[in-house]
């Protein structure tokens, strides 16, 4: 079993930066893929960025690409999503989720309880 909790949601300005935190529990992180979903106001949860638990293997969400970057420190149990100019349409709640492997991705095993990320323009 896995717990996830996240941090680091906010409320930030086109363009800004925030960097959210996942911190994983009750297993050794260091065997899983780890990732990031969010959801945002009307629309169904969606697939932003994952990272293999090698940390070598990197997918992200063509929108995203080239703004966000993720990475992960096993030692800390830890995964980050770096989010850089940032836009109105990145307004959700963002979810950490955890997957036994890179292919299981897009259906991850554990989720975290979700922060809010909120970009005004």
């Amino acid at each position: 079993q896995v717990q996830l909790v996240e941090s680091g949601g906010g409320l930030v300005q086109t363009g800004g930066s925030l960097r959210l935190s996942c911190v994983a529990s009750g297993r050794a992180l260091g065997s899983y893929a780890m990732g990031w979903f969010r959801q945002g106001p009307g629309k169904e949860r969606e697939f932003v960025a994952f990272i293999s638990w090698s940390g070598n293997i990197r997918d992200y969400e063509d929108s995203v690409k080239g703004r966000f970057t993720i990475s992960r420190d096993n030692a800390k149990n830890t995964v980050y999503l770096q989010m850089n100019s940032l836009k109105p349409e990145d307004t959700a709640v963002y979810y950490c989720a955890a997957a036994n492997s890179m292919s299981g991705r897009y259906n991850p095993d554990y989720w975290g309880q979700g922060t809010q990320v909120t970009v005004s323009s």
